[in-house]
């Protein structure tokens, strides 16, 4: 019989209880004690739903306080020096490797592959030891075992994990690491083999990048070397693509299990057809989509599950979503209030295991057991590709119209920026911020007294105003350049969008993390997409009208919001882009027309979208550049675009985003010590850039020599006329204390460095 599997789970809880237990710990409020009993209750009961839906190869160590990689880094101890005087394997040196410290820097952070979840990168040193410590894997496994759930534990894979890392302090390749690395793998799998594990699965979603053939020998010789050691038999599995010309070095690996992506490589088991599967090797087929909220084609997935079958044997056959549910909320059953039309199109996590054991069904009883399912499978998405809400003429012929514009600014970015000076008048290294600032438990409050009633909305609007003009005293107080409204009215930078747009849909209850206890509620963009009414006109020029100094208008770029959205799969995802895109455009100029004359369309998820095969990046970096000029390029000369970027790199993409042509970019740089500015070096890139000094994942803040120091390294790549001085990223997410009091040093910071570089050299 064929085995149910989910290869991972959201990690939040259906309620976000995960995230406010560790919100909790770290404001003081519960102890450590609490902490780990609450999680160990959520962990049971993420493994009750998963076997009450039927899944049969349920996984131990997907739960993590804050992100899986870290947790492996800190399994191997891969400990950078300024963290080894906390106790070694304590949640202290766990959450200052994720947070930072006042005194030690936070690991790095970046995107998992294409996805909006962040992980922390490893930090290596150049002959890294690894050795294992405290045993998380094997202490949820026993956890699991102890109350009566058998379960397979999951880790990182070998290669994967040296590839997500960096190494410090010398050029060193983290692969060479390698044979380093190994034992430390095999002395984790003599634990499990003692506790009675007869699997693990090892994550190994690099094997769907571009892989030079020494990449490919690494994955050759890892697996090699474990395969000689007692273990438990190992699944990898692989996601998020197609393995292409990396499947035959899959195939290779001594392993008894692969798992295969059959959403993102739909023709991946004729590619094995043609190879040959390895006799007796379980195959587990992601037939449901992890990255998506559409109930699935359960005829398309059957058919492959017949080839499966085919290929080995039902006996060795795995049911199974693409990748981990993470990527997923829990349960659309939560959405009491969603439209009964478009909430019947939808599956969550628990829905997708549903499908899952379906399938199950069909396959061990024959199709007929199950036909009336799936006939009103057939019947759900034909009324999905029917309905008359997904589709507008308006919107379809605009699009059509877009064929026909130049998309180009009026004026090359050196006659712009000579006339922006003037209207500006902006000293060297202007100073300003993101986006957002801190929302506070009264500005929650306040919002949730609207929503409930408790307030109407005048009251809930004359609170708004009062926070916007008590910051804008503020920034003005701090010295700040170029001012922002502080996007009190914003839930999230994407959500607040889509409320307002045509063709979107939203829950109250379908969060997914971002990183560590950020979640994030994605819209569902359901049909076309358009923008019946200005959006955020009224705010930034009430926040103007307080201030002769520029308030920059706030908006999100159509890419990000396509990206951070769950999105449609009727139609190609650039033709939703673009339906974004205008409406962004139309929000631009009515921006301009009222006076606003700095509109920063921030697009962080731009590099995030890129493909993971290089022979793919054209064609998305093409449609990607054109949305975003479609959005800001009908504004004046006079009228200055911002962009923001962050936690990508940036190097192979840099035709790409000069093509965007933003007047002033903004991007991540302090938690890798301005390592991205390298893409600079070696790309003379025309416009403003403003490189971040002030790290706002973490709540430490940083000196003013510690900005100045940045800014130094930043000035030896960067011209200075082209400078600006902000933090990483919006400050939403902050303290207001700690907020202000990193703003005033940045703001000394870039007064230093005027200073500094208006010495005479001698």
């Amino acid at each position: 019989m064929a085995i149910t599997a989910s290869i991972g789970f959201p990690r939040m809880g259906p309620r976000r209880e995960l995230k406010r237990m560790v919100e909790q710990f770290w404001q003081g409020k519960i102890g450590e004690d609490e902490l780990t009993a609450r999680a160990a209750e959520l962990r049971k009961l993420r493994w009750q739903v998963q076997r009450d839906r039927g899944v049969e190869w349920i996984v131990a160590n997907d739960f993590s306080f804050y992100d899986h990689v870290l947790d492996a880094a800190c399994l191997f101890q891969a400990v950078p020096e300024r963290f080894r005087a906390l106790p070694s394997g304590s949640l202290q040196q766990y959450f200052a490797m994720a947070r930072g410290t006042q005194d030690a820097t936070a690991l790095e952070m970046t995107k998992w592959f294409d996805t909006n979840y962040h992980y922390l990168v490893p930090e290596l040193e150049p002959k890294q030891v690894f050795t294992l410590g405290v045993n998380k894997p094997l202490n949820e496994y026993l956890e699991a075992k102890a109350l009566g759930f058998d379960t397979v534990p999951q880790l990182v894979g070998p290669i994967t994990f040296l590839k997500l890392s960096k190494v410090v302090g010398g050029d060193v390749d983290p692969l060479s690491l390698l044979p380093n690395l190994i034992p430390a793998y095999e002395a984790w799998f003599a634990s499990l083999r003692e506790a009675g594990a007869a699997w693990v699965q090892l994550d190994e979603p690099a094997l769907v990048l571009d892989l030079t053939d020494a990449e490919r020998q690494a994955f050759v010789d890892a697996y090699a070397a474990l395969a000689k050691v007692s273990r438990p038999n190992i699944l990898v599995a692989t996601y998020f693509g197609s393995l292409g010309d990396n499947l035959a070095t899959a195939l290779e690996l001594p392993v008894e299990g692969l798992h295969l992506d059959l959403v993102r490589g739909p023709d991946a088991l004729q590619q094995v057809h043609a190879l040959g599967w390895p006799k007796g090797r379980r195959l587990s087929l992601g037939v449901i989509d992890g990255r998506n909220v559409w109930r699935a084609d359960l005829d398309t997935a059957f058919a492959h599950l017949e080839q499966g079958v085919h290929l080995t044997g039902a006996e060795h056959v795995m049911i199974a979503p693409s990748c981990s549910l993470l990527h997923v909320p829990w349960d659309v059953e939560l959405e009491s209030d969603m439209d009964p039309e478009i909430k019947s199109w939808l599956a969550f996590a628990l829905q997708k295991l549903d499908e899952i054991a379906l399938l199950k069904r069909a396959l061990d009883e024959g199709r007929a057991a199950v036909e009336a399912q799936l006939e009103a499978n057939r019947a759900l998405l034909a009324s999905r590709r029917a309905s008359a809400r997904l589709n507008r003429e308006d919107v379809r012929a605009r699009l059509d119209e877009v064929k026909t514009w130049k998309l180009d600014r009026q004026s090359p970015h050196a006659v712009r920026k000579e006339k922006q000076a003037s209207r500006f008048k902006l000293p060297l290294l202007p100073t300003t911020t993101i986006g957002s600032f801190p929302q506070t438990q009264a500005v929650r409050d306040a919002r949730a007294k609207w929503r409930k009633g408790e307030w109407t909305t005048d009251e809930y609007e004359a609170y708004l105003r009062s926070e916007i003009r008590r910051w804008i005293d503020i920034q003005e107080e701090i010295g700040l350049d170029v001012l922002v409204h502080g996007e009190f009215e914003r839930t999230d930078m994407v959500e607040y969008f889509g409320e307002m747009l045509d063709g979107f849909v939203f829950t109250k209850h379908g969060w997914v993390q971002s990183y560590g206890s950020r979640c994030v509620k994605p819209p569902i963009i359901y049909g076309d997409v358009a923008r019946p009414a200005p959006m955020t006109v009224r705010w930034s020029t009430y926040a103007q009208s307080l201030t002769e100094k520029p308030v920059k208008g706030m908006l999100t770029g159509p890419v990000t919001i396509l990206q951070w959205s769950f999105v449609r799969d009727d139609i190609p995802r650039a033709e939703t882009c673009r339906q974004i895109a205008l409406a962004i455009r139309d929000e631009v100029l009515d921006l301009e027309a009222a006076g606003i004359g700095m509109i920063q369309i921030d697009e962080p998820a731009l590099r995030e979208g890129l493909p993971l095969r290089r022979a793919d990046w054209e064609a998305y970096l093409g449609w990607a550049v054109e949305c975003f000029r479609i959005a800001s390029s009908g504004v004046r000369d006079e009228t200055q675009i911002h962009t923001h970027m962050c936690y990508a790199e940036f190097n192979d993409i840099m035709p790409a985003i000069q093509a965007m042509d933003a007047d002033v970019i903004s991007i991540e740089t302090s938690r890798s010590h301005m390592e991205l500015l390298k893409a600079f070096e070696h790309f003379r890139y025309e416009n403003d850039i403003g490189p971040g000094v002030y790290d706002i994942h973490s709540p430490r803040v940083p000196s003013v020599d510690e900005m100045v120091e940045l800014l130094r390294k930043a000035a030896s790549v960067i011209r200075p006329e082209q400078l600006w001085v902000n933090p990483d990223c919006g400050l939403k997410t902050r303290g207001e204390p700690e907020t202000v009091a990193a703003l005033r040093n940045m703001v000394d910071a870039a007064q230093r460095m005027r200073a500094s570089l208006s010495q005479p050299v001698s």
